[in-house]
């Protein structure tokens, strides 16, 4: 047996690796090289990975392989480094579908492979091509592109797939000879005849064509295998991806398939199955000595910047210094002397010169300061970044970091050479403005956004593989309801299975399940689409698709790069993130909403220091405030108080799992100066900003820096060594401070030892100070509009959750407590978003449900242009059917939009398939120019409304429920509150003062929500929403009372909950212990009467009625109803009904369904 060698090069070097000879293979023979791989890469094509593939090639001593995912490059550099990384020599090669461009196309395959850096290059464009060519968004190559530029690219005729073979099925020879003969004169000396054995009829009947032609041309052989899976026995799991990906059945005969030989032949196999075509096999080798190419690595490359005039450098150091006299100049206070800040400022401009670094904060300055230009709102800063003198002074944050001691080097760190990363936050609805300046100012060519891949997770392919295989929706709803649901980290199948016993009850039950669940293991984790990063852009200094390939997402303003995030940057590409942050749009409304007013914020707003803003705080009423609303953040604001930024950012910092259980240190600290311990002297000034308690990495590097003389930039290595816990480096790293602290201080080694340890506690979960505090002045500004505007700052937050149901609610509910009117949704006064009315917020007519956004601007922009609407039929005959349609009408006449022009919802409600109706006639009229037959005589051809009764409270409630998703003018429960017992019931708004640890409560409410999750022990648990006229509440009910009660736990149901409470200081922790409905609970007062006030004009035949049944019923509260009926006068009637009745809540809440009823009330008699 002799050695093997592979000639191979990376773009820009060569390299000679030997590789071993199979034990099987005969001496001088040639090794079988797998030249058709499809991995995941060729989404639900394909069920190998690149773990998989190396592992695979590496046990088989296979010394190359070729990938030729369909269409793409996308696992191109993650495969090449893994298979070179393994000894094995990666070939870059693509299998195109190719079109002929005619109107009904006609689509063939083939596959190029890079021979050198020409090739590859070319290879690159050919991929972006089939992707950026395709309007319709499906990938193929026109053939035009296969005439031109081939130097470098070895060409493979595509099998059965190929346009030679199809021509040969067609018994069309002639044509079949012609195309091959066009396709080697494209590829002189290049092209091959490819030949597959995967077991289907066309390779049967094509084979010996595809030979002679080969032969008579003289045009070499060459066997591949359009490998799919790993082993036979994924043939079953691969044909499920097939259905999958092609929305099939697995019991459809006439479906997408490949062959179940179509796994990953070993050598021998190949050798077998071609035992009479030896040449084909050696081919192989051949190809792969020929194929010198692989996707490498490369430096990071940044585009140019400015004209040329003045070097990067410079042109930084003068905006920078510029930058910083305006900034010392508008500062109200200076934390440091001038000198000290110039200081700073020359050290990071020598640490960014020295890095090779001075472009990149030129280019993000620039689209920056271009956005703020253009009143685009921008964030303060996030992440590390904050720390960065220069990036204050260009505008790219704005914090000062001299004020909060804020490090460079956690940024950019002069011993550990990585490129910078600003994280930068644009308000939502603009940030593709600054996306397209950037593409604009660099040239599209140059400028890309990110591809990200979706998977196949365990929920999903549970439900996909259930699907395929036809088994009953709800037995597949129920195996995917057992898999917990957790998008910060979505479980893994096999963990859902292992720690769920009813996955075995199921199987036990079924077979089939088990089926099913094995064919979801094997496919979990397979990439099932691609799409785009949300916020990452990269920038380039040259046609991109010389360095990556690119995607194109339809969705997208933008191509994509086909690597993803890790590998772009890999291949040289700078990633710069354009985020998407709702408070900064929040906030800009907000903004604009008061300045439209006349009024505007004060200096407090700059100087972070009012007062009134940190009490807003401190009380825990901070929903709405940026990272600051959350139940338990807002327990810890009332502990902590906060009166600064410095205790907002350490509240932000503390508030996660582990720092958390620091918060009562930190408390006593703040409250008691005297209980703060440092372990030496010299922490004092470093710890004091947060009583003693390391919060902060940047903390942890000062210590360093301080106790054992470390510079800064070593200090960040050791906080990242102490992050990682990596033993051999932490052992050093430990001996290197006990000297610094001998050497510096002369601090023994077990006070050295015990503040080593500290530091190494607190390096693990410390936060990054610098991005804390730039979210804190976000808290903050949102703190102050709340204080200070709550009107705009409300309007403003609900214009931002405008189709999320739950927020509005919220704010509705936070509007009410503030005593803040909200005017209801009405077609003459309302705006389609929300909007701010004096001291009112004016409910947004694009909130509704159903009806959209687009649809109402279109209704208020004819207002606005042609007047208020007179009545329905005018408005009906003005909007545009497209935009306005039956359900608009329907969800409108729910919410009360149209009470102006018709009080009787019920009756407009009627008559919206009858407006649908006029309004498209109109709109046909208005097309034909017809304009009415009558001109101005036209209304009186108006139809009338149909009748309808009134609805009573009860339903007009409810159909604003649907139609807004809370109560809104009213609730339910309104006229039972002071039928009530006294002291019995707790409502919403008072359980903060009443929870007492151990407690029963009990609470009254409509069941607004009911989310349900699994319980670990089986079975399931809900969060549940309650709505009392007061506000709402969250509560937990456990699966065994959820079992017995669900169907009275439905939404809408009014029930009587008695709960336990577990409290803990301001956390409150509520869980039902009883579920009654409303009816049933006695919990009214005794009354002996019950008054029932009419709507004008209502019709008394369905009270009577009700009436009529409650004479005869039981009850032990009986008593007189008396009915208030007003009349035309102005006046109201009173009439007593004979005989006695229960008055009891059942009783009062049947009266209330009655038509024609407003309120029914307990009362004397």
């Amino acid at each position: 047996m002799r050695p093997l060698f592979w000639r191979r090069a990376g773009i820009g070097a060569n390299r000679c690796l030997s590789f071993g000879l199979d034990q099987e293979r005969h001496v001088g023979q040639m090794p079988f090289i797998h030249l058709a791989v499809r991995t995941s890469f060729s989404l639900l094509e394909s069920m190998i990975t690149t773990k998989g593939l190396t592992s695979w090639c590496k046990d088989q001593g296979m010394p190359a392989v070729a990938v030729t995912d369909r269409n793409n490059l996308f696992g191109a550099l993650e495969l090449s480094e893994s298979l070179s990384g393994a000894g094995i020599q990666p070939i870059m090669a693509v299998c195109f579908d190719v079109t002929d461009g005619a109107h009904q196309e006609t689509i063939t395959r083939l596959s190029l492979y890079a021979q050198n850096k020409q090739g590859y290059e070319r290879l690159m464009a050919l991929s972006s091509y089939a992707y950026l060519d395709a309007e319709d968004g499906v990938p193929r190559i026109n053939q035009k592109y296969l005439k031109e530029k081939t130097d470098g690219l070895i060409v493979l005729t595509g099998g059965v797939e190929g346009d030679v073979a199809r021509y040969l099925l067609k018994g069309k020879t002639a044509e079949a000879k012609a195309a091959l003969e066009a396709l080697s004169a494209n590829f002189p000396g290049r092209c091959y005849v490819e030949i597959t054995r995967h077991g289907s009829p066309e390779e049967v009947q094509t084979e010996p064509g595809l030979l002679a032609l080969a032969y008579e041309l003289d045009l070499p052989i060459v066997a591949t295998h359009d490998a799919r899976f790993m082993k036979p026995d994924d043939a079953e799991a691969h044909d499920a991806m097939m259905c999958i990906a092609n929305g099939a059945y697995l019991g459809q005969e006439d479906r997408p398939q490949v062959e179940a030989q179509q796994y990953l032949k070993t050598e021998a196999e190949m050798r077998e199955l071609f035992a009479d075509l030896p040449e084909a096999i050696e081919t192989t080798a051949e190809i792969a000595r020929r194929c010198g190419i692989r996707s490498t690595k490369h430096k990071p490359i940044l585009p140019n910047f400015g004209d040329g005039s003045r070097s990067e450098i410079d042109e930084l150091k003068l905006q920078a210094k510029e930058g910083l006299e305006a900034r010392l100049a508008a500062a109200p206070k200076l934390y440091a002397d001038r000198d000290t800040y110039f200081e700073r400022l020359d050290y990071e401009l020598g640490i960014i010169e020295r890095m090779g670094f001075p472009g990149y904060f030129l280019i993000v300055a620039d689209f920056i300061k271009w956005a703020k230009d253009q009143d685009i709102p921008v964030g303060p800063g996030r992440g590390s970044g904050a720390g960065s003198l220069v990036a204050w002074v260009l505008t790219i944050t704005d914090l000062d970091p001299l004020r909060f001691d804020l490090l460079f080097e956690r940024f950019l760190n002069p011993e550990r050479v990585s490129m910078p990363d600003f994280d930068i936050d644009f308000c939502q609805e603009r940030r593709g403005e600054v996306i397209r300046y950037v593409r604009d100012k660099y040239g599209s060519e140059s400028v890309a956004m990110i591809i990200t891949f979706g998977t196949l997770q365990a929920k999903a392919v549970v439900r996909d593989v259930g699907r395929v295989m036809q088994m009953p929706y709800g037995q597949v709803d129920r195996l995917a309801k057992l898999i917990p649901f957790n998008p910060a980290k979505p479980p893994k199948l096999s963990e859902a299975i292992d720690d769920e016993p009813k996955f075995d009850e199921e199987v036990s039950r079924d077979p089939r399940v088990g089926e099913l669940l094995d064919t979801a293991l094997a496919l979990e984790g397979m990439y099932r689409n691609a799409g785009t990063h949300a916020a990452g852009v990269v920038i380039g200094d040259r046609p991109l698709t010389e360095l990556v390939p690119l995607y194109n997402d339809p969705r997208a303003d933008l191509p994509a790069t086909q690597f993803n995030m890790k590998w772009a940057e890999s291949a040289g590409l700078v990633k710069f993130d354009f985020l998407g942050l709702k408070t900064l749009t929040v906030i800009d409304r907000a903004l604009k909403f008061i300045r439209r007013d006349g009024k505007d914020v004060g200096s407090e707003w700059y100087s972070l220091d009012d007062p009134e803003a940190y009490k807003l705080m401190a009380s825990g009423e901070t929903l709405g405030v940026f990272q600051l609303e959350g139940q338990g953040m807002r327990d810890t604001l009332r502990k902590v108080r906060p009166g600064n930024l410095e205790d907002v950012i350490a509240i932000i910092s503390l508030y996660r799992p582990g720092p958390m259980d620091n918060i009562p240190v930190y408390v006593a600290g703040k409250e008691d100066p005297n209980t703060i311990k440092y372990q030496h002297p010299d922490l004092e000034p470093i710890l004091q900003a947060t009583y003693g308690v390391p919060v902060y990495q940047e903390q942890v590097m000062r210590m360093a820096q301080e106790i054992a003389g470390y510079s800064l930039g070593e200090a960040d290595l050791l906080r990242r060594a102490m992050g990682k816990k990596k033993l051999e480096e932490m052992v050093a790293q430990r001996e290197r401070f006990l000297k610094g602290a001998k050497e510096l201080k002369g601090i023994e080694a077990p006070l050295a030892n015990d503040i080593f340890d500290t530091m190494e506690k607190f390096a693990g979960y410390g936060f990054n100070k610098s991005h804390a505090a730039a979210y804190a002045l976000i808290g903050y500004h949102t703190a102050y509009l709340k204080r200070h505007f709550p009107v705009a700052f409300l309007a403003a937050s609900m214009s931002l959750d405008l189709h999320n149901t739950d927020k509005l609610a919220a704010f509705f509910q936070e509007a009410r407590r503030l005593k803040i009117p909200v005017v209801a949704p009405n077609v003459n006064a309302s705006t389609a978003d929300f909007d701010v009315d004096g001291e009112s917020i004016v409910y947004a007519l694009g909130a509704l449900k159903g009806v959209g956004p687009e649809a109402m601007k279109h209704l208020v922009q004819e207002r606005k242009a042609n007047g208020d609407y007179k009545c329905l039929h005018d408005l009906a005959e003005r909007v545009d059917p497209k935009d306005i349609n039956k359900k608009c009408f329907e969800q409108l006449a729910k919410a009360g939009g149209f009470d102006a022009l018709e009080p009787n919802r019920a009756r407009v409600l009627k008559s919206a398939p009858m407006l649908a109706a006029s309004c498209a006639a109109s709109a046909e009229d208005r097309a034909g120019g017809q304009g009415g037959l009558f001109g101005d005589a036209e209304p009186a051809m108006r139809a009338d409304l149909p009748k309808a009764a009134a609805w009573n409270m009860q339903e007009k409630l409810d159909q604003e429920f649907a139609a807004i998703g809370f109560y809104f003018s009213g609730h339910p429960l309104d006229d039972i509150i002071d039928s009530l017992e006294e002291g019995r019931i707790t409502y919403a708004m008072n359980i903060a003062d009443s929870a007492v640890d151990g407690r029963p409560m009990e609470l009254i409410g409509v069941v607004r929500r009911r989310v349900e999750k699994p319980a670990r022990n089986g079975g399931k648990f809900a969060f549940l929403t309650l709505s009392d006229p007061t506000g709402e509440v969250e509560l937990m009910v456990m699966p065994e009372l959820l079992s017995d009660m669900r169907e009275q736990l439905e939404p809408g149901a009014a029930v009587v909950i008695l709960t336990e409470v577990r409290r803990r200081d301001e956390e409150i922790r509520l869980s039902a212990r009883r579920v009654q409905p409303i009816e049933q609970a006695r919990i009214a007062k005794k009354a002996p009467a019950l008054s029932v006030k009419l709507e004008k004009g209502a019709d008394l035949t369905g009270l009577a009625a009700i009436a009529a049944r409650l004479k005869g019923a039981s009850g032990q509260d009986r008593g007189e109803i008396f009915v208030r009926m007003p009349i035309d006068d102005g006046r109201v009637v009173t009439l007593r009904l004979p005989d006695t009745y229960p008055t009891g809540i059942e009783a009062l809440r049947a009266l209330k369904t009655a038509p024609g009823v407003a309120r029914v009330d307990h009362e004397a008699a």
